[in-house]
This record gives C-alpha cells, sequence and structure tokens, in this order.
C-alpha cells in the first residue's frame, strides 16, 4: 500500500504539471528546456550520499552573501559536502549587490549551476518567466516525486496550494520555495504591541476590541501620565510611515491590504474603496487629535525605538516588544499583541494572512549538469531534520551533543559562543541567515545554554498562544501567490509604479490633514485615469486562471 501511494503521488504531480502546460502558453518541455540527462550516477540505496560510490560532481552555487562569513568555511556547508558526497563552490556577491550581480549572470551568459537564495526581489516572478521560457532556467517539476524529492513532494501533497504558487502559467516550475511553518508564521509583518506597564497603571484589564474602545485607550494614554514622569512626553501609538501599523488598522475597516485583494473569487483596488475612505479618517482623527506620533513620516526606526527605550510609547509595530521597549524576553511577556479590532464598517475582525510561502529560493540553471542530483541535495532541507541541520549546523561548531544528568541526549552552546549574541556565531556557520533558504522553517528546540540548564521556552510559547489565540482564527491571505503572464506583466508593472507612488503620498496627506477628505471624488478619478480598470481586469484574469488550475 506504501509503494501504491507513493506512485499515486507521484502520477497526480505529473497531472497537474499537464494539465497546467495544456492551459498555460503553449510552452513545451523542448522550449523550456526539458528534463536533462546526466552520465552521473546517483545512490539508490538510500539518502546519503546522493551520488554513487566511485562517483564524483560538482556544483556551483551563486548566492547573496550577508558577509558573516565565507561560504566556502561554513562547517554547515563542509559537513554536507561529506554527507551527499557532492562538491559545491560558491559565488556569493554581498547581499546589497546581488540582484545587480545576477542581472549581469545572466545577460553575460555566466551563470552558476545554482541559484540559491535570491528571493524575488533578485529573482522576481517575471525573471524566472523570461529564463525559463528561454530555457536558461529549468523546469523543475517532473521531479518533484517521492523517489527524487520524498520531503518535498510529501509537503506539495499536504498542500497543493504550494505547487499552484510556484507554477508558472506555461506550467512549469522554475523556482522552488521557502516555506514557513512555525507558530508564527502566519504573521504577515511584526505585529503591534501594547506598553504592559502603560496597562497596568491605568488599570486596563481587558484589551480595546473596537476602534471606539481604542481611540479612548489613545486618550487615556495621552492625558493620564502612564509612564508615571509628571511630564506630558507619551506617545499613544507610533510607527515609521505607517508601513507596520496600515495592515492592522485596515483590518478594522474590513481589508487585507492597500492594493489588489481578492474576495469570494472577486478582485478589487482597496485604495478606492468606500472602506479605505473610512480608515483614512479614522486615522486622521487620531493624528489630528495628538494619538498619533507627529514624526510618524520623518522619523527613522532607531529614533522610534529610541523612544520606546525611554518608556514614551504606548503601542508600536515590532517583531518583538522587547526589541523597541528592550526589556528584554522576560519583560516583554507583559506586553499584549495588538487584538484585532472590529468598527461600523466592519463588525467582523480581519487581518491579513502571510501566504507562508517565498518563491525565488532555489533555481537550476542550463549549466547545472546533473539536476537529479541537485533537487536531491537540496530536499533534505526540507524535512525537520534537515531544516534543524541547516539552521543549527553540525556538532561541533554552534553547539555540541551532552548529557543531562537523566542520560537525556541534548545540545548544549559551545564554550566559542557568545551567549549575549548566539545569531553572530550562527551566521558563521551556516548560510540561512538573513537569506530565502529554500527549506521549511519551523520552530526548532532550543539549544541550552549549560547542559544543567532547560531552555526557556515561556516567551515563545506565549507568542505562538497570542499568535494563534488572536491572529490565527481571521487571518485571510489577500491575493493568492501566483504568477502573470509576460504579456499581463507588461501590462501593470508601470502602473503598479504610478499607482503605489500616489496612494502612498496621498495616504500620508489625508491622514496628517495636508489634503482634506473632500477631495476623496477627485482622487478616486485621478486612480482611475492611470488606468485602474485594466489593471484590476488582468488581475483578475490571472486569479481565474490560479482558481481553475
Amino acid at each position: 500500500m506504501k509503494s501504491r501511494n507513493k506512485f499515486l503521488l507521484g502520477v497526480g504531480i505529473a497531472l497537474f504539471s499537464t494539465v497546467l502546460v495544456a492551459c498555460g502558453n503553449g510552452g513545451t518541455k523542448a522550449e523550456s528546456g526539458g528534463p536533462k540527462e546526466s552520465s552521473v550516477k546517483l545512490n539508490t540505496e538510500g539518502q546519503f550520499p546522493i551520488i554513487a560510490e566511485g562517483e564524483e560532481l560538482s556544483l556551483s552555487i551563486m548566492a547573496p552573501g550577508i558577509g558573516l562569513a565565507e561560504w566556502k568555511d561554513m562547517p554547515t556547508l563542509n559537513e554536507y559536502m561529506d554527507m551527499t558526497g557532492i562538491e559545491t563552490t560558491y559565488v556569493t556577491p554581498p547581499n546589497a549587490d546581488f540582484p545587480t550581480k545576477l542581472n549581469l549572470a545572466f545577460a553575460a551568459d555566466d551563470l552558476s549551476d545554482i541559484i540559491y537564495g535570491a528571493g524575488t526581489t533578485a529573482l522576481t516572478p517575471a525573471m524566472e518567466i523570461d529564463y525559463g521560457s528561454q530555457g536558461i532556467l529549468m523546469p523543475l517539476e517532473e521531479y518533484i516525486t517521492p523517489e527524487i524529492m520524498p520531503n518535498f513532494a510529501k509537503l506539495v501533497e499536504e498542500d497543493p496550494t504550494i505547487l499552484k504558487s510556484i507554477t508558472t502559467p506555461d506550467g512549469h516550475v522554475y523556482s522552488l520555495p521557502m516555506l514557513a511553518r512555525g507558530g508564527t508564521a502566519i504573521w504577515p509583518a511584526g505585529p503591534m504591541w501594547f506598553n504592559g506597564e502603560w496597562l497596568d497603571n491605568l488599570g486596563v484589564k481587558e484589551l480595546p476590541k473596537t476602534t471606539d474602545e481604542f481611540y479612548e485607550l489613545l486618550v487615556r494614554f495621552r492625558d493620564e501620565d502612564p509612564n508615571g514622569n509628571g511630564k506630558k512626553d507619551e506617545i499613544p501609538l507610533t510607527d515609521s510611515k505607517m508601513d507596520n501599523t496600515r495592515l492592522w488598522f485596515m483590518g478594522a475597516f474590513g481589508m487585507k491590504i492597500k492594493g489588489i485583494q481578492e474576495d469570494d473569487g472577486v478582485v478589487s483596488y482597496t485604495p478606492v474603496s468606500e472602506n479605505y475612505k473610512a480608515f483614512l479618517e479614522y486615522m486622521n482623527k487620531l493624528y489630528s487629535e495628538g494619538l498619533i506620533d507627529k514624526e510618524v513620516y520623518s522619523q527613522s526606526d532607531d529614533q522610534r525605538k529610541a523612544k520606546g527605550q525611554n518608556n514614551q510609547l504606548g503601542i508600536f509595530p515590532d517583531w518583538f516588544s522587547y526589541f523597541t521597549t528592550g526589556r528584554g524576553e522576560e519583560g516583554a511577556l507583559n506586553d499584549p499583541m495588538f487584538q484585532p479590532l472590529t468598527s461600523e464598517v466592519s463588525p467582523e475582525a480581519i487581518v491579513a494572512g502571510s501566504p507562508r510561502l517565498t518563491r525565488g529560493a532555489f533555481s537550476v540553471t542550463k549549466n547545472n549538469p546533473s539536476i537529479e542530483a541537485s533537487l536531491r541535495w537540496v530536499d533534505y532541507f526540507y524535512s525537520v531534520e534537515g531544516a534543524r541541520f541547516l539552521e543549527q549546523g553540525p556538532d561541533g561548531y554552534l553547539w555540541e551533543s551532552a548529557k543531562t544528568k537523566d542520560g537525556e541526549d541534548v545540545r548544549v552552546f559551545t564554550k566559542e559562543v557568545d551567549l549575549n549574541d548566539t545569531e553572530s556565531s550562527r551566521g558563521k556557520i551556516t548560510p540561512a541567515f538573513g537569506l530565502t533558504t529554500p527549506n521549511i522553517v519551523v520552530d526548532q528546540e532550543l539549544i541550552r545554554r549549560s547542559v544543567d540548564e532547560e531552555p526557556d521556552t515561556s516567551f515563545r510559547d506565549w507568542v505562538n498562544q497570542e499568535t494563534k489565540d488572536k491572529i490565527e482564527p481571521i487571518a485571510e491571505v489577500a491575493f493568492p501567490l501566483l504568477y502573470l503572464t509576460k504579456e499581463e506583466n507588461d501590462k501593470v508593472s508601470a502602473m503598479a509604479t504610478d499607482l503605489s507612488t500616489y496612494t502612498e503620498e496621498m495616504e500620508a496627506k489625508f491622514i496628517t490633514g495636508v489634503a482634506s477628505l473632500d477631495e476623496w471624488d477627485k482622487y478616486v478619478k485621478t486612480i482611475e485615469s492611470m488606468g485602474l480598470e485594466e489593471y484590476v481586469a488582468t488581475y483578475q484574469a490571472a486569479y481565474d486562471r490560479w482558481a481553475k488550475n
């Protein structure tokens, strides 16, 4: 029965790919390069090594360099060479320069065998389609089978939207993703956090659940000296350009994003909706009454955090509250996560949810001598065991094996690791540091500071529970990850830039009162004159195609 299930999974993926090709633009294996045969014999007797005894294979990898260590010196990669039998070499221009260097490599036909950790900023969806259709990036869908990629194939079987999200309109898969499955993976961005000390000082027992209740709390933050210093220096709500808080407040007015949104199969552009107008009216009210930081559109993140460490902030965005307050994890346990709000416009709370998938993490070029070996090489990292190896490295560098007095096998930080800055040590041993790496990201078992000191998971457990209670039940992906055809992308790319620039400028003006909402109709007509109808229709067509497939 087990072998039959594996067979059916392989057939299902193959059929899915065939249907997509038939529904696409007529791409064929020949046009996009097709499966590439390799003369290298692979091991068939287990996971490792990947290549058969006596065989040799070298793969070159181009990836962004974060700068903490050269990839050739990273113990994780060197250990993996021993495990797989595959030698890997690296071209790692600085992360900031990587998009430019990658474009130059495509233009000069000077590509490595593998493009790793690029993400969609450097390897854009349009580039995938373009270079895939030219046969420069190789199609990978026929290799996503239980025999070649057992871990990734299992994930696809459990969640078919993964394959839909990485398949281009011509029916091919040109890049593999990073898959987030940890306790906070649903976050679309860092949440907002209440200053727990202020709540305690004001005797607040329940968090606000409506926009009116939230307004009343901000007024108390402004007027009742919650930081207790006798000065009127409190800032009830802050951000930098509203880039983080916008998502959370728009949810109170029935929107998931400022841009293209899908609801029950219908695509719309939220910045021209009446819901968005209500959002602007509310935010303008907060700003005009001194409830939003007057420097919200001019300050840097560092300036915002300085105010937090001076105990001047009531509610603020950050990945975790102690990044702003400086109080550490223990202090952060008293800073509740923002409770999504409702309003008269939207009686049910909603927030944007992350698709938990980032594309452009791993691609194979036409120069690759063995696609199958390359995909077996990366597949290990789509297992929990492989992800742990990628993120924490082998024994003896970041951690070392030890036994507790009860004989339990545990991991303990090595003596060389700075316990006050463990991430800097981690960034020197593995490429899974600040990059969109091809793997599944899960909550890993924490490394101990000493053999007798159990890891304190209380903060992570609390954050995960806050997420589960407040965000997961109401989170919805604003618009599915999908690919536009080249023609569709040509239509909307220029419009997207113009629309984003104009709406961001006008949002700031409406909120600060520089522009009156009496100009709303003029604002909408300006957007419509930019080609809004065609813009929305293009995304509607792309969504309909995605949903059908």
